[in-house]
Order: C-alpha cells, then structure tokens, then sequence
C-alpha cells in the first residue's frame, strides 16, 4: 500500500484554499465550497479538504508535510505572512520541526527528519 492522500476538515473552505495555497500546495481540484484538494510540492500524494459544519474535538488533526531545506522554507513563508508556533527546533526524535495552526486550528508541522523519517536508531528490526 501507498498513501494517497489526507482529508481534513475545514468550516470556511475559501479561508482553508487561501491558507494551504499560501504554504505551497497546487490546487488540483475545487469542488464547490464542499470540497478541495491538493497536489504536495514533492512526491505523489495529495491533500484534502472536506467542509463540515463542526470541528471535531480534542487537540484537532495533526499533519507533517517534509521539506528538505525546512528552514529557508519557514523564512519564506513568514515572508507570506504565515505565523509560526515553534520555529525550527531540532526535536530529541531527530527531526527538526517547525508548527504552526491552520484556520481550524489544525497543527501543521513541517520538518525534515532525512533518514530518521522511516530508519530513526530505534527502528524496530525485522
């Protein structure tokens, strides 16, 4: 299996296209005000919206979008206006993250993780 994409749910889909386009993602499909999508910068999967009339609850959806010169990219989209919650910081489980909150409040992390991403030191041995 391959993962093709992530659906998030969003309460003003105009807000959210603005937002994810502000980051960086190619919208490939619009589909009235009830659903988006969205074609990552790098790789084959894709991004989702989906309008819904309420949020779920809890501490929302956390999604981790790579970039391998993750720290030029969060000065260019400070440069956009984009507000940051944790600028790059590098994390005791080897990745190094920046965070930041969509109109719904989703956290959305960027980082770079390069090998640690799926081979990190304690990987489980098969």
């Amino acid at each position: 299996m391959d993962l093709n994409q992530i659906t998030i749910p969003v309460l003003n889909m105009d807000r959210s296209i603005e937002f994810y386009q502000k980051l960086g993602l190619k919208l490939i499909v619009s589909s009235t005000t009830q659903y988006a999508r969205f074609q990552c910068i790098d790789g084959n999967s894709t991004f989702s919206l989906h309008k819904v009339e309420k949020l779920p609850g809890g501490d929302g959806v956390w999604v981790y979008f790579e970039h391998s010169d993750l720290d030029n990219k969060v000065r260019e989209l400070q440069a956009r206006g984009i507000v940051f919650d944790q600028l790059p910081k590098d994390e005791p489980w080897l990745w190094r993250e920046a965070r930041l909150r969509d109109p719904d409040n989703n956290q959305i992390i960027l980082y770079y993780a390069g090998k640690n991403r799926v081979n990190p030191p304690w990987r489980i041995k098969e």
